[in-house]
């Protein structure tokens, strides 16, 4: 534990006024070219829907920062994220690697001893190590305990909250389905498991290794991420180095914040609300990046997965990918699901001068493809002791190919089938299910479990709705599932000859994260 305990010593220095870890904003080491190398800002929706991006759907309309930012930039309408749930997807984003590679199939807990395997290698160590000042702000969920905090994983400032902000109670519960009490300020504290509430311990706010509120005020949470996102892009910007900046946003997963827009719920739908106020925060990192760095920042927005429809009212919308044979089987075809509603999430590309404007590109892509594409961007080198589910799309964010992947596969993330394995098949237009079923949906059904030995396959380009699958006796089918086959098979054997990774998904009450346990639910002031 010595080297770990040098670590803890070297964050939390004070730089300009505000926590940093020891970041040395100077040029050193492998940086002669860093002046050529682009800013990079990923941001991370959390259960965002495919339709509520206003560009994507004409019914959506509370995203005016966002569809700017698609009519200046590329806007990417197969894009799909790489798991249909919190960690799983944030893991493979991370690495370019599917969950049987990477070893994070499913959530990790408040509990969870261990996180994304320390032998994965992540997108900030890779740009670290190719001169970049790392940062990531808002919510992990990749582990929290010792050496799997943000700070050991190749980012040199932190500033957010571990995991779920619905894994913790607040003062300040804000909007859920059904709704979760504040925080208890005497004893008697309990969790609900029945209702999935936690009221036993609060909701952290960490900067760095230090927790510097608990409970975090959920309705001023996107303000003080606005504003740490705002200091780290001056700060590296003034530097003169380059910097990878990755945001975790809280919206849109419940608990909706209690803003000042969404309280009175009367005039205007807490989502809606919820929506504009994400927004709007784009809308400000955006903003700095234009004032700050703008032609030299390369700016890309998406969501983690597609929305938790059993929130009810208080879920996005999934646009036409409504999942219709699997809703007539009862239950959701959304978050935790294998069907386009769980995965096709909306995708935005912004980078002035580089990735052309006003762009629709049909090309199927993945969160996979952040970290080569970043990697390739930066000038950096991939590691080359393991293989890579996500591909080097430079080329088509810069306008000058349309070729994306002709195969996706898409985990199991808990709605039938055993967590991260790979039972449905994206091949060009085409989709085959070797399984499937039904999340939890607003009206508490859970579509069952059911095997296809002969995958029921989708033409997606003329049933974007999933409703009817393809005859199987017919010629389409016939000419389909012969490649689909192939392809399963040979990505399952490449798994097996890969390095691959197993998480830890032990837990102990212990390593759950607490400022004061002397005190009910671990308050602890403000710093």
């Amino acid at each position: 534990m010595g080297w770990l305990f040098l670590k803890v010593l070297l964050v939390g220095v004070s730089f300009s006024g505000f926590l940093y870890p020891l970041v040395d904003f100077g040029i050193h080491g492998k940086t002669t070219t860093t002046s050529q190398k682009p800013n990079i800002v990923i941001i991370l929706a959390d259960d965002m829907g495919w339709g509520d991006l206003g560009a994507n759907w004409a019914e959506a309309k509370d995203t005016a920062n966002l569809d700017k930012m698609a009519s200046e930039g590329m806007r990417f309408v197969d894009f799909h994220a790489a798991a249909s749930t919190c960690s799983p997807s944030r893991a493979s984003l991370l690495t370019g690697r599917l969950g049987l590679r990477n070893g994070v199939t499913h959530n990790f807990a408040v509990t969870s001893v261990g996180g994304l395997p320390l032998n994965e290698t992540t997108l900030a160590e890779v740009l670290r190590q190719a001169g970049y000042v790392t940062g990531m702000i808002g919510k992990w969920h990749l582990g929290h305990h010792d050496s799997y905090h943000p700070n050991f994983r190749g980012f040199d400032y932190y500033f957010g909250i571990p995991y779920s902000h619905d894994m913790g109670c607040t003062d300040t519960p804000g909007y859920n389905h059904p709704p979760c009490p504040a925080c208890p300020l005497g004893a008697g504290s309990f969790r609900s498991p029945d209702r999935g509430c936690y009221t036993d311990v609060a909701l952290p706010l960490y900067e760095n290794l230090n927790i510097v509120e608990q409970p975090v005020n959920l309705s001023g949470l996107a303000g003080k991420y606005a504003e740490k996102a705002a200091q780290f892009i001056q700060q590296a910007s003034t530097s003169g180095r380059p910097f990878l900046l990755y945001m975790g946003l809280a919206h849109m997963h419940v608990p909706l914040s209690v803003t000042q827009s969404s309280a009175n719920p009367g005039s205007q739908r807490p989502y809606r609300a919820a929506l504009q106020e994400m927004d709007h925060l784009v809308g400000q990192i955006k903003d700095k990046v234009d004032h700050t760095a703008k032609e030299n920042t390369f700016l890309w927005f998406t969501g983690d997965n597609g929305p938790w429809a059993q929130k009810c009212e208080l879920a996005g919308s999934v646009g036409p990918f409504t999942g219709l044979w699997q809703t007539h089987q009862g239950g959701s075809p959304t978050k935790q699901t294998t069907w386009e509603g769980g995965h096709r999430v909306p995708a935005l590309a912004y980078w002035p001068g580089h990735v052309p404007a006003n762009v629709t590109s049909m090309a199927l892509l993945s969160v996979l493809d952040i970290f080569p594409t970043a990697v390739a961007l930066a000038g950096a080198s991939l590691p080359q002791d393991r293989h890579f589910d996500g591909l080097d799309v430079s080329e088509v964010l810069l306008g000058r190919s349309q070729k994306g992947h002709r195969v996706l596969f898409h985990p199991n993330s808990g709605a039938a089938g055993a967590y991260g394995d790979l039972q449905t098949v994206r091949l060009e237009q085409y989709k085959a299910f070797y399984i499937t079923g039904g999340a939890r949906a607003c009206d508490g059904s859970i579509g069952l479990e059911q095997h296809h030995p002969l995958p029921l396959t989708f033409n997606l380009q003329d049933d974007a709705a999933e409703n009817k699958p393809l005859y199987r006796r017919g010629a389409e089918y016939q000419a389909v599932v012969p490649q689909v086959e192939k392809a399963l098979k040979a990505v399952l054997q490449d798994i097996a000859n890969d390095n691959t990774s197993r998480a830890d998904y032990t837990q102990d009450p212990s390593v759950t994260p607490c400022c004061n346990p002397y005190r009910i639910a671990c308050r602890c002031q403000t710093s």
